[in-house]
C-alpha cells in the first residue's frame, strides 16, 4: 500500500505522520489531532513553510524534515454554549463530553441493534435534566456567571450566556488586529480551490481567518480590479460586517461565511462568470455577506407577535430582512468601509437595488412566490433578460441560505444543533411571554430528525431540483448530498419511533407487574389478618 509521510512541528516539537495516499480526510485530521493531543472541540491549523494556511487532508504534499509544516491548536469557539455548559465545567463536569459520548453510543447501537436500550435513554434523560437545571436556576447569579439582567430594556433569554448579545470592543479589536496581521499572508492554491466547493468545512477556521477567506473571494472574482476596491476599504468593510453579527447560536458570522462560501462555490460550479456580468456577481456575493446582519436570534413571527421595534418600524413586512438591508447600507454609508465608493452613480443604484432585492428574498414567507416565479420562466430562461436574471439571483441566495444539508454530514449536523438551540430559545421565550408558540421550534414537540425530514422533502429538494434543472451539474454537488441527508434523518426518525414504542411497552409491562404484585400482596395481607377462629372454621 502506497503511503506518504508528512513532517511537521507542534509547539516546536518535531513530529511525523504516515498514512495511505487514499486515506479518508477525517482519518487524516484525527491523526494530526492525536499528534497534537487536541480535544474534539479544538481547531487545528496547518501552515506551510511560507506561512500560508493549508488544508489538512489526504492531498497534503509530502515534504522533508527540513521543510516541516507547522501545526497549531486553536481553542474551539464557544460563543453559542449556554451557561449550563460553562457552569458544569466550573463545577468539574464535562457536559459536552458526556453528550458526545452518549450521541456516539446511541448512533452505534441504532446502527447495530436498530433501537436504543432503556439504560441509554435513561442516561440521556439524566444529562438533559442536569443541563436544564443548570440553565434555569436564576439564583445562581451570585457566582458571577450571569449578566446583570437589570441593565437596559433588553428582555433576558431563557438561556443565559456569559457573553453579551453584541460583540465587545475588546473582542472586536482582538479579531481585527489578527485579521490585519493575516491579511497580507498568501492563501495556498489548495485552499483557494477547496473554497470553491460545497464540501468546505467552516469549523476549521476562526473568525479572523474567515475574514481573510472572504477577502480571497472578492479578489479571485476580480472585484478588486474591476470596481477599484482599495484593499484597506475591503478590510474595513469585512471588519464592520463581522462586528455587526451577534453572538447567537446560528445566525452569526460563521453562518454569514457559510452562505457566502456556498454562493461563491455556486458561481464557480455553474460558470456564472460567462453568463452574468461582474455587477450581478458582486451583488450576489455582497448580499450573502450582509444577509443576516444584526440578527438577534428571533424570527419574523416573533418580531410581529411581540410587536418589537423592528416590526413596528417595518409595518410587519419582513422586519428582519429589511433591518439586515438597513444595517448593510449603514456600513456602506461610511467612506472608509464603502467598497462601492469608486463605482458610478448608475452602477451604485443598480447594486443597491440588487442587494435589497436579494436580501428581502431570504424571507421564507416568500418562498413559494419566488420558487413558482422561477419555475414559470425556467422553460424559456434567458440570461440576457434582466427579469430572469433577477429571479435567478434570488433563487441562488435562497439556496445558499439553506444549504447546510448539501455539505458533508460532519459539517452539516453541528449546524443543525445550533439551529435547534436558537429555535428552542425562541419557543421558550414565546411561552414565557404568552405569545403563540412557533410549532417547529417547540422543544416539547420537535426532535432532531423530525425537524429535518419535512424541511428537506418539501422545501430543500424542490428548490434545489429546480436550480439543477437550469444547471444539471449541480445534481452531484448539492442534490445527491441532500438526498443522503434525508435518508439519514428518516432512518433516525424511524429508530426514535421504535425506541419510543419499545419504551412505552416496557413501561406498560412494568406497571402491569407492579399492579399484579400489589394485588397479590393485598390478598396475602387480608388472609393473614383473618381471626384465628375464622381460619379454624374454614378448616
Amino acid at each position: 500500500m502506497e503511503t506518504k509521510i508528512i513532517y511537521f512541528t507542534v509547539n516546536g516539537k518535531p513530529e511525523q505522520a504516515e498514512f495511505p495516499v487514499d486515506c479518508p480526510a477525517q482519518d487524516v485530521k484525527d491523526l494530526f489531532r492525536a499528534a497534537a493531543e487536541a480535544g474534539p472541540h479544538d481547531i487545528l491549523k496547518l501552515y506551510n513553510p511560507k506561512g500560508s494556511i493549508i488544508n489538512i487532508s489526504q492531498n497534503l504534499e509530502p515534504n522533508t524534515s527540513s521543510s516541516c509544516y507547522k501545526l497549531e491548536v486553536v481553542a474551539a469557539d464557544c460563543n453559542s454554549e449556554p451557561l449550563g455548559v460553562e457552569l458544569a465545567g466550573a463545577l468539574g463536569f464535562d457536559l459536552s463530553a458526556m453528550e458526545k459520548r452518549l450521541q456516539g453510543l446511541e448512533k452505534k447501537i441504532l446502527i447495530e441493534a436498530g433501537e436504543t436500550p432503556a439504560v441509554v435513554y435513561e442516561m440521556k434523560k439524566q444529562v438533559d435534566s442536569f443541563r436544564e437545571k443548570l440553565e434555569s436556576v436564576e439564583h445562581l447569579s451570585w457566582l458571577g456567571l450571569f449578566k446583570d439582567l437589570s441593565e437596559g430594556t433588553h428582555k433576558p433569554s431563557p438561556f443565559y450566556h456569559k457573553r453579551s448579545l453584541h460583540k465587545t470592543r475588546k473582542e472586536c479589536e482582538h479579531v481585527r488586529e489578527k485579521f490585519l496581521q493575516m491579511s497580507s499572508l498568501e492563501v495556498s492554491e489548495e485552499v483557494r480551490q477547496y473554497l470553491k466547493t460545497p464540501t468546505f468545512d467552516n469549523w476549521q477556521w476562526e473568525d479572523a481567518e474567515i475574514m481573510v477567506l472572504l477577502q480571497v473571494m472578492y479578489t479571485d472574482l476580480d472585484f478588486i480590479a474591476t470596481f477599484n476596491i482599495e484593499p484597506e476599504v475591503l478590510q474595513q468593510f469585512l471588519f464592520e460586517v463581522y462586528r455587526r453579527y451577534n453572538n447567537i447560536p446560528f445566525h452569526n458570522f460563521k453562518h454569514c461565511f457559510c452562505v457566502t462560501q456556498m454562493m461563491y462555490g455556486l458561481i464557480w460550479l455553474t460558470d456564472l462568470r460567462s453568463e452574468m456580468d461582474s455587477i450581478d456577481l458582486l451583488i450576489m456575493l455582497t448580499s450573502a455577506v450582509c444577509h443576516d446582519l444584526d440578527h438577534t436570534g428571533y424570527n419574523n413571527a416573533y418580531q410581529i407577535n411581540a410587536r418589537t421595534e423592528l416590526a413596528l418600524r417595518y409595518n410587519d413586512i419582513s422586519p428582519l430582512e429589511n433591518h439586515h438591508c438597513a444595517v448593510a447600507f449603514e456600513i456602506l454609508e461610511k467612506s472608509e468601509s464603502n467598497i462601492f465608493r469608486n463605482v458610478s452613480m448608475d452602477q451604485y443604484k443598480r447594486i443597491r437595488e440588487g442587494i435589497i432585492k436579494c436580501i428581502l428574498a431570504t424571507d421564507m414567507t416568500r418562498h413559494n412566490e419566488i420558487l413558482n416565479k422561477f419555475k414559470s420562466i425556467l422553460p424559456v430562461f434567458d440570461f440576457t433578460n434582466k427579469d430572469h436574471r433577477d429571479v435567478l439571483m434570488m433563487i441562488l441566495i435562497k439556496v445558499s441560505d439553506i444549504s447546510n444539508e448539501a455539505r458533508p454530514m460532519e459539517v452539516a449536523e453541528p449546524w443543525l444543533d445550533c439551529l435547534l438551540q436558537e429555535f428552542y430559545n425562541q419557543s421558550d421565550m414565546e411561552k414565557l411571554e404568552g405569545l403563540p408558540v412557533t410549532p417547529f421550534m417547540d422543544r416539547d414537540k420537535v426532535t432532531k430528525p423530525s425537524s429535518q425530514t419535512g424541511f428537506i422533502r418539501f422545501v430543500l429538494l424542490p428548490l434545489f431540483i429546480e436550480l439543477a434543472n437550469l444547471f444539471p451539474c449541480l445534481e452531484q454537488h448539492i442534490i445527491n448530498p441532500v438526498r443522503k441527508a434525508l435518508d439519514y434523518y428518516t432512518e433516525m426518525e424511524k429508530a426514535l419511533e421504535r425506541e419510543k414504542q419499545n419504551r412505552a411497552q416496557s413501561e406498560n409491562t412494568a406497571k402491569s407487574k407492579e399492579t399484579s404484585v400489589g394485588s397479590q400482596s393485598r390478598a396475602n395481607s387480608l388472609t393473614d389478618d383473618r381471626p384465628e377462629a375464622s381460619k379454624a372454621d374454614t378448616l
